[in-house]
């Protein structure tokens, strides 16, 4: 029997319980993203306080949808690291998929059970064939807390699990970064989580995260 999960509709709990997946509490696991962080230019610091201030503008009217997140906050972000040109590009609205064989055994009947989770990347940022970052853009209601199950389903289903993999999720007011190693064991980490209702402009972190993250991964 084959049963299709969207991969929106995954928890935490799931992950741990199928794919093992643990969550790291080791500072010295995920110190990239506040370990010698590069700086940004006084040209780029405007530019994103024009970033927040378009943001914040056109949320006064109305919550934004994920393709407005995208395009008033994201795509800005996304040029600033460097990730629109050589050697990154970017794949949009990419497919993956994820099976597990699932023995369910009870005193009626015993039977092998195929989950399969379904779903769509939403910016993934690859150089070669290497999957970089995995960006989950959310509208600006949506909780960070329901995009990370989500997200980290995305990570696993990398082809490349020598190779520690980065997701950034974010809803346009607040992002937060996370890290997955597939060793021994299925390890995860997050970073702080970053919001713009400070009166400090913390998209500067966000851009100093994302180039420290372009140029560990070349």
């Amino acid at each position: 029997m084959i049963q299709v999960i969207q991969a929106q509709n995954i928890t935490l709990a799931y992950l741990k319980q199928k794919f093992a997946l643990q969550k790291s509490e080791d500072q010295q696991f995920f110190t990239e993203w506040f370990d010698y962080i590069p700086e940004i230019s006084d040209l780029e610091k405007q530019y994103l306080d024009r970033v927040k201030n378009n943001y914040l503008n056109v949320l006064e009217n109305a919550p934004l949808l994920e393709e407005a997140v995208k395009m008033v906050v994201l795509s800005p972000l996304l040029d600033l690291a460097g990730f629109y040109g050589h050697p990154f590009y970017i794949a949009t609205e990419e497919s993956v998929e994820i099976s597990e064989e699932i023995i369910i055994d009870d005193e009626d009947n015993s039977e092998e059970t195929q989950e399969i989770i379904k779903g769509k990347i939403d910016v993934l940022v690859l150089q070669d064939k290497l999957w970089l970052l995995i960006i989950e853009s959310k509208r600006s209601s949506f909780s960070l807390a329901k995009a990370i199950p989500q997200a980290l389903t995305y990570m696993l289903a990398t082809s490349q699990p020598e190779h520690p993999i980065y997701s950034l999720v974010m809803n346009g007011e607040d992002f937060q970064f996370m890290k997955l190693i597939k060793q021994d064991k299925l390890m995860y980490a997050l970073s702080d989580r970053f919001t713009l209702y400070r009166r400090e402009n913390e998209l500067y972190k966000v851009v100093n995260i994302l180039k420290k993250l372009g140029q560990i991964l070349i």
